[in-house]
């Protein structure tokens, strides 16, 4: 047989070939190709070395009918408009990529309907699911619970749902970081920019950041909302309040639940000509909160460790326990200093 011959020819090369010119057997060159398999160092040297000759590369839907594993991953988004979202996911795929995964994108942005999509994940029987959005629903959790039996790793929020493993940063002492930065200011009346109602999923970020206001002897002043993570709305939500309340009766300082509602939120600052009036930190230490125009001081997720901490449960199938909580980071730029403040 002319091995050689049939690559050129641009045949498929076959776990076969690879084995004869190897001097294995089939089933060796299967388990050189399967993470984890029972083989020996030198046979699997052989074995990569001819598939390497011959161009060889092995069957993954073929493989999946004898290990009951895809190796697809469906990863859930929505709020492609968060320069946030769009950074995990391009964490989160970089990491499977780099795990021997594939990633079926799965966004579930409105009006999408979830089972819709979860349909899609079914059929190509998915191995688990990484769950990148805002609001974990119920059918997405019965999906991976019950149809599927596959883990379910939610990133970056908590949610009060069994059977799913949250991976985040320690949300409550960052909030509490963050107050106590504000007060250190001399700020007394700090408010809050909440985001969109976010249901089954909390944010200990806000629970610590009033906590510590309360430690103090104050209480929140006030909660502006915005309904999207979207600039426009961040926005709307701070040109609103200043069109309602008083000068004399406005905030020291804002604490926004993410760095696209902050920005919003120092843009109508900006068109109002009160630069620097009101303090403002972010969440999330996106690009832009560090370009000149808004030298946003904010928290910085601590992304790659958590998108590795979750895929890691994802892959070793673990039991969903406790939140797994990585520390992360205050980043300190100006924003959060009234103008001409030291």
């Amino acid at each position: 047989m002319n091995i050689r011959s049939d690559r050129d020819q641009g045949r498929k090369v076959t776990s076969a070939q690879v084995a004869e010119r190897a001097g294995v057997s089939k089933w060796t060159v299967s388990r050189a190709f399967t993470p984890g398999a029972s083989i020996s160092e030198n046979a699997r040297q052989r074995v990569m070395e001819a598939a390497e000759a011959l161009g060889y590369r092995p069957n993954l839907l073929a493989r999946s009918l004898t290990t009951r594993r895809t190796q697809l991953i469906g990863v859930v988004v929505d709020q492609f408009a968060n320069p946030h979202t769009q950074a995990m996911l391009n964490a989160a795929t970089l990491a499977l990529q780099q795990r021997g995964q594939l990633s079926i994108l799965l966004n579930i942005s409105p009006p999408v309907r979830s089972g819709e999509l979860l349909d899609i994940a079914e059929r190509f029987q998915v191995d688990g699911l990484l769950f990148l959005g805002t609001v974990l629903s119920e059918d997405i959790v019965r999906f991976a619970t019950e149809r599927q039996h596959v883990p379910l790793v939610q990133l970056f929020r908590t949610t009060e749902v069994d059977g799913v493993q949250i991976v985040a940063i320690q949300e409550h002492a960052a909030g509490a970081e963050i107050a106590r930065l504000l007060l250190g200011e001399g700020h007394r009346r700090l408010g809050y920019l909440a985001g969109p109602d976010s249901g089954r999923s909390r944010l200990p970020r806000l629970d610590g950041y009033r906590q510590t206001l309360e430690d103090h002897g104050l209480t929140l002043a006030a909660t502006l909302a915005a309904t999207d993570y979207r600039h426009a709305l961040g926005y709307q939500a701070m040109h609103d309040y200043l069109q309602r309340t008083p000068a004399e009766q406005r905030l020291d300082a804002l604490f926004c639940e993410n760095d696209i509602l902050a920005i919003g939120a120092l843009d109508a600052l900006h068109q109002a000509g009160l630069d620097g009036q009101l303090a403002i930190v972010g969440f999330d230490d996106i690009e832009l909160a560090a370009s000149p125009r808004y030298r946003l001081t904010s928290y910085q997720p601590n992304l790659d460790a958590v998108v590795d901490s979750a895929i890691t449960h994802l892959l070793d199938r673990r039991i969903p326990g406790d939140p797994t909580l990585l520390p992360g980071r205050l980043v300190v730029r100006d924003s959060h200093r009234f103008a001409g403040k030291d």
